[in-house]
């Protein structure tokens, strides 16, 4: 084998490795979201503490696939379909680590909860907030392992919904705090994890983003046309 094939399938397999790391990355939080979103649902805080362990992973993971990037840029010096690979894959990797930090604020919200009383109430807003994006960012890791860029643009239309019901929570929960003092602490609790679950939706949106542009070189970030 001649030395620029030897290079080339190193340069595949470093490649192949470096996407093995983030779908384990992209594993760890789909569990860390859902933990902390059923934590929430069930107001049960020992769920919640699983969460540490699965985030100090997800960090490690981010710093490694940080290093392979760096690694894989200044050695291989890719072009094309490859360097966007690699792009897209460090960029998705630093949205997952965001993803998990927020997920961990979650579970944080709902240890504190255990303080408050009175426990609150169901809200319906909530649970449908939470189902959205869990679904949202389900969908845009799937579209990044199936390089779909469809499913991709359908995760990013959805994040309007998730701003709406985000403030519609927040005229709920204010009314529950001017109606009874004694609801604050829960309610502020709840705006928390509102706040966190409208963030993750924002970052499964730039997850399916850097799909488009991974698929199709198109930046669609910002509203931008050139994906539409």
């Amino acid at each position: 084998m001649s030395s620029d094939k030897k290079t080339r399938r190193h340069f595949h397999d470093d490649l192949d490795l470096l996407q093995q790391r983030l779908l384990e990355m992209a594993g760890l939080v789909e569990t860390s979201l859902a933990t902390a979103t059923t934590a929430v649902l069930q107001r049960d805080p020992d769920q919640a503490d699983t969460l540490a362990d699965l985030d100090r992973r997800i960090d490690e993971l981010e710093v490694e696939i940080d290093e392979r990037v760096v690694a894989l840029l200044a050695l291989q010096q890719p072009m094309a379909s490859d360097l966007r690979q690699i792009i897209a894959t460090n960029k998705v990797s630093n949205d997952l680590e965001r993803i998990g930090d927020h997920a961990l604020n979650i579970a944080q919200a709902v240890v504190r909860l255990r303080e408050t009383q009175p426990i609150p109430e169901e809200v319906r807003e909530l649970e449908e907030m939470i189902e959205i994006t869990r679904g949202m960012v389900s969908d845009a890791l799937a579209a990044y392992v199936s390089r779909n860029p469809g499913t991709a643009r359908m995760v990013c239309e959805t994040d309007d919904r998730v701003d709406d019901l985000k403030r519609s929570m927040f005229r709920i929960l204010v009314t529950h705090m001017l109606e009874d003092p004694k609801r604050i602490g829960a309610s502020l609790e709840l705006l928390l994890v509102s706040q966190n679950l409208e963030r993750i939706a924002d970052l499964a949106t730039n997850v399916s983003e850097d799909v488009v542009f991974l698929v199709e070189g198109r930046n669609i970030k910002h509203g931008g046309s050139a994906g539409r």
